[in-house]
Parts: C-alpha cells; structure tokens; sequence
C-alpha cells in the first residue's frame, strides 16, 4: 500500500482530477456497442439470440424463463443462502417502505403540492460473472417494488449449460421481478430500452454490468432512464487512534476483493496506520486467493496519516468515497461534518459488508466521486414528481399582478394577457 504523511501530499493523492475519473470516451469499445445497440433496435429477438451464441456460446431457443424454472429453482438453493436471502430482503424492504412513508408534499392551503406516481415499467440487469449477486438484485428490484413500479423485467445472462443460475431466479422471485429474461450484456440494456418481439420496452434500465454495459446505459440515455454510471467500487476510512487495527485491514482487504476497486484508510494516529500495514499483510495469508487482493493494494491502496480529524473529514469530503467507514472515538460528531459519500457506516463494529448485503439501505451508490452530486439508489429513483398547482380567486389576487410583471419584463405579453384576462 501507499503510505504517505501529511495533508498536502494525500490532497494530491486523493484529489480526483481527469485522469482519475472513470472514462467513456467514444473509443473503439463505444463504437462497437453502438453497431450492437442498432442492429438489436433493428433485428431485436433474432439479434439478442445471436450475441448470446457468440458472447455465452448459448444458443437459446425461448428468452424468457418459465414460471416453472424459477418454482424449481428453489429445490438447488441452499437453505441458509435462501435464509440469509429472505432476511436481506425483508430489512430491503422495511428500510424502503419507511422511506415512502416519509415523503410529504405541501398542504393544499397552499394551493401547491405534487403528485408522486411510480413508472410503468423497470428493466434491471445482473451480469452473470463467475458467482451469481443476488445482493445487488435485490437492492435494485426492492426499491423499484417498494416505489409501485407495474412491472420489473430481469435481464441476466444464461451459463454454458443455457440455463440461469439458480440463486439469481430464486432471488429475482424474492424481490418480486415480474418476468425474467435469459439475455445479458450490451444487447440485453437495448432490448430493454427498445424493447423486441418477446421483450417489452421499459422507461427505465438499471444495475451493474461491465464497460460494455455501462457503454450501452449511457449511449441509450434519452430513450430510457438510466439508475447511473458506475465505475470501480471503493471505500474510505477516517479512523483515530482508537480505532482497532484489524477491523481496519479487515475492510481495506474486503474492498480489494473487488475489480479495480480502491481502498484508502486517512488516521489521526502514526501508530495506528503501522498496525494496520502490518494487519493487512498477517490477514492477506489468511485468504484463499491472496494474489489478487494484495495485488489490489499495491496498485490502488493508500494509507495517509493526517495531523487531525479536521484534516481527515477535508479529504474525504474531497475524495467523495462510495463507502466511508468511521471508526472515531467521535464518531457522532464527525457524521454531521460528512457531506460527500454515498453510504457511511460507523459505530465500533461497523463494516461496509453488512451495508453491502442486509443492513437495508440499497448498496447501489455513486462512484468515482459522483457522491458530491449524486444519491444511493432509492425510491425516488422509481417515481415521476408532477406538480400541482391549484389556483382560485384569492390566489389569482395574491399572485397575479406580479406573473404579469414578471412576463412583461420578459418580453412574453400573451403570458402577461393570459393572467389579466382572469384578472379582469
């Protein structure tokens, strides 16, 4: 891992500029996927099939899984994994319906409010890597659900045998997707978007997938709604001296596990940040597979030792981490001075894996320092805002002389007519 000292040196490091950000430039990648996006606008059924032979070396003779494959899914699941599975779910759900029932709108004494009406239909992608991620399924079909979405089409790619992994449909069923699509990739983001002769066009895409999706959710922005760009998952830790040393590695090697991912601990304590040097190494021969992780870390590992917590929150403020794990004697206090993050989690046993799989909260977060600007996935993401104004006579009094003030001032004298004929 990189060490460094002092505040200046880990602003440069921890500062995003250009060459730090994810990038989609329109390279040979992007012009590749837009050549698929249009021939699958064109073919649609007929092209999904073909990239699924070349891309899976599945030749597929039905897209939609039955009814019947997902009740037999059940039988291949283990039981504590459909447990474990049943509970995320529920704390998903819990965690999401209470956010529902705390959006308000104006009182009608007002005149003003908005309506809240959920879209009609969700396209939800789960790439097919060499584990299935029920998790991220989960967290992004449950919200959708929660918000009233009408109908949630899963798209996910078949394994060799032409068939989808068992947890992916038992956890598809949990979440309550509607249909499930065995396609996957670039292809499977523009069947959805356009929707084919067995695909039904949805208003908006969401979940993760590699560059190629990412490519695809971008370039079809405007014909459907997109949950957002994700690049490499990462997380931040602001820890002070009394933090425990290996809770700290334990989360840094935690994030390693992901592809490119990053992970960066900032302490108030020399000695604290030796320890956890020294963890990292004792816990990395404690993995399976440590190549990788260590590999991780060496590329995209840093622990910087900061003069104060002052020094600490400016950083990670700037650095605008998707996970920021707080592990401070002070915690509470620093939690109000956070405004850039996509999840904190903090508290002397916290770790972002719980948020990564059952605490509630969707794990679906802005990346590459989006969190300045940008939400965890939730509800709202589900859900068109339609203001309402009400006008009567006293409103129209109240209000009017000054509309036709302003429409005047703009040059707009059928606006400014538009009132005075009510007016009058």
């Amino acid at each position: 891992m990189k060490i460094i000292k002092g505040f200046q040196q880990a602003k440069e490091s921890l500062s995003r500029g250009g060459s730090s950000q994810q990038a989609f430039e329109a390279d040979a990648r992007e012009a590749e996927v837009r050549k698929w996006i249009e021939d699958v606008r064109r073919r649609g059924d007929a092209a999904l099939r073909d990239y699924t032979l070349k891309f899976d070396g599945v030749k597929l003779s039905k897209l939609e899984v039955s009814r019947e494959q997902i009740i037999a899914a059940y039988d291949e699941v283990d039981a504590r994994l459909l447990s474990a599975m049943k509970l995320a779910a529920s704390r998903i759900r819990s965690f999401h319906t209470a956010q529902k029932k705390s959006l308000v709108r104006d009182g009608n004494r007002a005149g003003l409010g908005w309506q809240m009406k959920p879209l009609e239909r969700v396209g939800v992608h789960t790439p097919g890597f060499t584990a299935p991620l029920p998790s991220s399924l989960l967290m992004t079909v449950i919200p959708a659900k929660v918000a009233g979405v009408k109908e949630i089409i899963l798209a996910t790619p078949p394994r060799k045998s032409g068939t989808v992994h068992p947890v992916t449909l038992v956890a598809a069923d949990i979440a309550g997707a509607d249909r499930v699509f065995s396609v996957g990739g670039a292809q499977a983001i523009a069947g959805l978007a356009f929707g084919t002769e067995s695909i039904p066009a949805v208003d908006k895409v969401c979940g993760p997938g590699n560059i190629y999706v990412t490519l695809a959710k971008k370039l079809l922005y405007g014909v459907v709604g997109i949950d957002g760009l994700y690049g490499p998952s990462e997380v931040l830790i602001i820890a002070d001296g009394t933090a425990n040393p290996v809770y700290c590695a334990a989360d840094l090697l935690a994030q390693a596990e992901h592809n490119s991912g990053s992970a960066v601990l900032v302490t108030t304590s020399q000695k604290l940040a030796d320890r956890v040097v020294q963890e990292v190494e004792k816990q990395l021969n404690d993995l399976s597979h440590p190549d990788y992780a260590r590999k991780s870390l060496q590329e995209r590992g840093i622990v910087a030792v900061v003069a104060g917590m002052d020094e600490a929150i400016e950083l990670a403020n700037l650095y605008a981490p998707e996970h920021l794990l707080l592990l401070a004697a002070n915690a509470d206090t620093c939690l109000n001075r956070i405004s850039n993050a996509g999840c904190i989690v903090l508290g002397e046993k916290g770790t972002v894996a719980l948020g990564d799989y059952i605490a509630g909260p969707s794990h679906v977060l802005p990346t590459g320092g989006t969190a300045r600007f940008s939400s965890p996935l939730n509800i709202i993401d589900f859900v068109k805002l339609t203001s309402v104004i009400n006008i009567d006579d006293a409103r129209l009094k109240k209000l009017g002389t000054s509309a036709q003030t302003l429409a005047i001032a703009e040059g707009l004298e059928a606006h400014a007519k538009a009132v005075e004929r009510r007016l009058t």
